[in-house]
């Protein structure tokens, strides 16, 4: 049976749109088949030392351990519908000498459970690689904007001075947390090991009876050659909820990007105008408006990310009926979520740098905002300093918000902003603070606080945890 797939058949997007080429490496079908070989190599390795089988057949399957057909298999497939005895009677067609040894004591979960767990955790190492790439360099932002001020947003109104250094921090602080629960989850993932039909290892204990190896030397033997760690405790398969765990720490990576790529498509529309993503210079923003510069790598990091989310769900309906030793119910929607979730959180980081190494910061806009809406904010040092010279503060409170609305009233109309004016021509204020200074307490400039250094605190944490994981 050949196969043969082009256009005029259903392509998943993450055949080629979405994702990385060594992450769609990973998750192949060719890349699964290989590391079921590995298992079935080193299960037939550790056998030679009970004398179950010779050096010379591990030999043999070794030679063959890359040599997939994947058309032989299909075919077989077809007729047995079991894709791994498939692929486990091509291998033997291949080794002559040795596939009669092939899967000795064996359940089909002792293979595909470890492949899938090494599989999980070489997926995870590059999602790792890419956290620490985006958080190396939103460290670099932060110091970099660290002190540059701009306006912050509450309720979507302006609120009081930031800078662009602590919200940024914000998104990193987050992508941090992630970063430790995606380590976590790596350093704790464990293969089935090797246990049989219901994992109790009744049948390596039966093969293994009056040989010189126990089933527990069995499989850590060959654990150790896959390098990943067994569970002490599984049922036909692995339990289900490292699953569960796994999808949880790609939906958390994209659950913070999501915010970040969500607050730069804000910031990018014209009533605020402060940040862009990078725009070519043949980009098209629209069909129908040739004047549109869409925020589309933001926008496609959100869509990805809300399907990411709903992945912990399936994992957790997997890992929850996963009834009695074994249900066979997951196994379809497994084949799917893996992949697609470790190439959509690829993709969801690999957009993220891309925007954040090319941010445009525009300064006009950015003063422009801080002028209109900062002395607002710096209402509050104006209502502070009367107060320490004596004034009422609840009579201040409301002389500043009925200037307050007077203000809004003209910029609503398009109008400069009054508010200085209207407070320094105010006798109510003008008897605590005289009028040469309160444009300097209007000033909202330098209304930030701590920002600035607690922002710089985080990016030396961050530094700091990447250096202590390299």
């Amino acid at each position: 049976m050949t196969e043969i797939f082009s256009h005029e058949t259903f392509l998943s997007p993450f055949t080629w749109r979405y994702g990385g080429d060594e992450m769609r490496h990973l998750w192949s079908d060719a890349h699964k088949r290989r590391l079921w070989r590995r298992v079935w190599v080193a299960l037939a390795q550790a056998q030679v030392r009970a004398g179950l089988v010779t050096q010379g057949q591990v030999d043999e399957l070794r030679a063959h351990q890359n040599s997939i057909d994947i058309n032989r298999a299909h075919a077989i497939e077809a007729e047995i519908h079991h894709d791994l005895m498939a692929e486990l009677h091509v291998f033997a067609e291949q080794c002559p000498n040795a596939g009669g040894i092939i899967h000795l004591g064996a359940t089909s979960m002792d293979i595909e459970d470890n492949a899938d767990a090494i599989r999980l955790k070489q997926a995870l190492a590059l999602i790792i690689t890419q956290t620490e790439k985006l958080l190396a360099l939103l460290a670099d932002m932060i110091d970099q904007y660290a002190d540059h001020v701009c306006m912050a947003f509450t309720h979507l109104q302006p609120a009081e001075p930031t800078t662009i250094g602590y919200r940024l921090a914000n998104y990193a602080q987050d992508l941090l947390n992630d970063y430790a629960s995606l380590k976590q989850v790596y350093a704790q993932l464990r293969g089935k090991g090797l246990k049989g039909a219901v994992g109790t290892a009744a049948s390596y204990a039966e093969l293994l009876h009056n040989t010189s190896l126990t089933p527990d030397e069995l499989e850590a033997d060959i654990m150790r050659s896959l390098e990943i760690d067994p569970f002490l405790i599984a049922h036909q398969t692995y339990p289900r909820h490292q699953d569960w765990l796994v999808m949880n720490s790609l939906a958390g990576i994209a659950m913070t990007v999501y915010r970040l790529a969500f607050d730069i498509r804000l910031l990018q529309s014209p009533p605020f105008g402060e940040w862009a993503e990078p725009f070519g210079t043949k980009q098209v923003g629209s069909s129908a408006m040739p004047f549109k510069r869409n925020p589309i790598n933001a926008e496609n990091i959100d869509s990805l990310a809300r399907y990411v989310a709903t992945l912990p769900r399936v994992a957790w309906d997997n890992a929850a009926h996963s009834l009695l030793e074994r249900t066979l119910d997951d196994s379809a929607n497994r084949r799917i979520i893996f992949a697609e979730g470790f190439l959509a959180t690829d993709e969801i980081l690999s957009r993220a740098y891309k925007i954040l190494k090319n941010l445009r910061i525009d300064e006009y806009s950015i003063r422009k905002n801080v002028e209109i809406y900062g002395v607002f904010a710096a209402t509050e040092r104006l209502l502070m300093e009367a107060v320490k010279r004596g004034g009422n503060r609840q009579d201040l409170h409301e002389v500043i918000r009925e200037r307050s609305l007077q203000a809004w009233e003209a910029i609503r109309r398009g109008e400069h902003n009054p508010l200085r004016e209207l407070l320094m021509n105010d006798t109510r204020v003008l008897q605590f603070i005289s009028q040469n200074e309160i444009p300097e307490l209007l000033d909202a400039s330098g209304h930030v606080g701590t920002a600035p250094q607690r922002a710089k605190q985080l990016a030396q944490m961050i530094r700091a945890s990447l250096e202590g994981s390299a």
